[in-house]
């Protein structure tokens, strides 16, 4: 099956502006003492400040926002108080989505969809998540009847801990130790050249005088990191080395039909093709991508060979390895700049920071169809097809 072409349509949703800010440590880094609502104002501001074009579009223009989080209690005020103090107008209304990690890319769908069903012409979708504000094991346990529950094993499976899925991975599939490191190393690796190239800059937006990621370890080896003794289980695999990190960010998409870009002469940095969700046992929810990625790309008429370049979340080594070998993806295609394990993994932000760094990426090469995907805490597996067209034909 050849890649599909499809007539260019004025309805097409396509994306001119996708940011992110610097990723940073959560509690240690740059971004520990900056306010959630700064994060994301910052990165809305962004959205308008890296479009090339002058005046080509104002935030009055802004029908609908859509943006993800997974840990804050008062998100949906933080993001409409972060919207207006970033000079958004309140005549564009904001909702708020938690869909666990991948939040932020089910945010941008939210505004995909709207513009695909005519309801709107243009809107943002994006998250933020301060894991330096609201902690993971601060959370409270949720609100539910707990005889019925305990009842229920995939119903208390939800209330694994995500290390221990992702042992759960390891154990089933048997990856071992030495498998996991030797991943962890190459994503930091990546993130560190990439950095050192300045691969980062047309996404980020400073917060302040931060301007770079803070979690990359130049010089990670598998010496260094067989040092770390695991964290879920003893005897297990995975440590806090080949695991993502607690990050600060936000991320912000700019979405609009073809026609308005036309109108407003602005470049297409990709077109949205397709987006699937698709669940899994909780006890295992890290094999997430390798679930939703082939209906994906099904709905879209590709295949895993036609893709250039896929955004896989490295929530850990383990679910990230093994959904890669499951669908037989070449490494080299996976994630060139680094993922979570070196960036970091801000919940909320994720997917939306995943669409900014590979649409730069894509163009930065002339790549054309990229994906990006990651697993969902209680068991799912969310991707998204994207297509980057050539600059000329664009417009």
């Amino acid at each position: 099956m050849t890649p599909l072409v499809t007539p260019k349509n004025p309805r097409d949703v396509v994306i001119v502006s996708a940011v992110r800010t610097p990723l940073c440590r959560a509690r240690r880094g740059a971004l520990a003492k900056v306010a959630p609502s700064t994060l994301l104002s910052t990165a809305f501001k962004g959205c308008f400040a890296k479009i090339p074009i002058n005046n080509a579009i104002s935030p009055a223009d802004i029908q609908d926002i859509c943006i993800g989080n997974v840990l804050c209690p008062t998100d949906a005020i933080v993001a409409r108080m972060a919207q207006l103090s970033a000079g958004i107008p309140y005549t564009a209304p904001i909702s708020t989505t938690n869909r666990q990690c991948s939040s932020g890319l089910q945010a941008v769908a939210h505004i995909a969809n709207a513009i695909q069903a005519g309801q709107i012409d243009i809107g943002i979708g994006g998250g933020f998540e301060s894991m330096s504000t609201h902690q993971m094991h601060k959370q409270p346990m949720p609100d539910v009847d707990w005889d019925v529950m305990n009842s229920c094993k995939e119903a208390m499976d939800c209330l694994v801990p995500m290390g221990v899925t992702s042992e759960n991975v390891s154990k089933k599939y048997g990856l071992t130790r030495n498998t996991l490191d030797e991943f962890a190393v190459r994503s930091h690796a990546k993130a560190d050249s990439a950095r050192s190239k300045g691969l980062f800059a047309d996404e980020i937006i400073a917060v302040g005088n931060v301007i770079h990621d803070d979690g990359i370890r130049p010089g990670t080896t598998l010496e260094s990191l067989g040092k770390l003794k695991p964290v879920f289980d003893e005897h297990g695999s995975t440590t806090a080395g080949n695991a993502s990190q607690l990050t600060d960010g936000a991320a912000a998409v700019l979405l609009m039909t073809r026609a308005q870009a036309e109108q407003r002469g602005l470049p297409i940095l990709g077109v949205w093709r397709s987006f699937v969700v698709k669940g899994v046992p909780p006890s295992i929810m890290g094999i997430g991508p390798a679930i939703a990625i082939p209906p994906a790309l099904e709905m879209a008429g590709i295949q895993i060979k036609d893709v250039d370049v896929f955004e896989i979340n490295e929530a850990f080594a383990s679910q990230a390895k093994w959904c890669i070998d499951e669908l037989e993806i070449p490494m080299e295609k996976v994630n060139p700049n680094g993922g979570a394990i070196a960036l970091g993994h801000p919940l909320g932000a994720t997917g939306a920071r995943q669409i900014a760094t590979l649409l730069h990426e894509m163009n930065r090469k002339g790549k054309r169809f990229g994906v990006v995907s990651m697993c969902i805490g209680t068991g799912a597996g969310a991707a998204a097809v994207l297509e980057v067209e050539q600059r000329s034909s664009a417009l």
